[in-house]
């Protein structure tokens, strides 16, 4: 079951153009993570994912990172498509932002791009912003995609949205 599209307006691109499966892509918009007044990422030089039903992902090179915040967290997940998950905690003083990120240590190789890079979900952190545009955090306990004005849904990860 598919649902219907939601209507593209100027200068937005709908997920449902978004091919499956997933690919990954060069992005130089401005990312900027932020969280308890620290700046924990900026970038104009990421890696994004794009996947049918979902908004960007984006991956953020190491180079980023105010250093001492990552933390490498346990366990692990897998994508049929990018291969074996790493997570990641945030770590600003006393404040632990558990397995809010995710890697892929060793990607395959349609995904190459996204070794040593680093995606987080939005919901956890103060502010993520994409070109300056605060992001809404992809509905879903498990999906991490972020959504901007520029792109049109629905987005999977909410009600109902399981068997998309």
């Amino acid at each position: 079951m598919h649902p219907d599209r939601d209507p593209v307006a100027p200068g937005q691109r709908s997920v449902w153009d978004f091919p499956r499966p997933a690919i990954a892509e060069p992005c130089d918009a401005h990312i900027r993570i932020e969280h308890a007044g620290v700046i924990v990422a900026e970038t104009r030089s990421s890696v994004r994912t794009l996947e049918t039903s979902h908004p960007p992902s984006y991956y953020l090179p190491p180079e980023c990172f105010t250093p001492g915040v990552l933390r490498r967290a346990a366990g692990s997940s897998f994508c049929e498509w990018k291969g074996a998950a790493a997570y990641w905690d945030v770590v600003i003083g006393d404040i632990v932002l558990p397995r809010v990120g995710w890697s892929y240590p060793s990607p395959t190789a349609g995904f190459v791009s996204l070794r040593d890079h680093v995606a987080f979900y939005a919901g956890p952190f103060d502010r993520c912003t994409v070109n300056g545009e605060t992001v809404v955090p992809q509905a879903g306990g498990f999906y991490g995609g972020w959504i901007t004005s520029g792109f049109a849904g629905p987005f999977k990860g909410g009600p109902g949205s399981m068997g998309w």
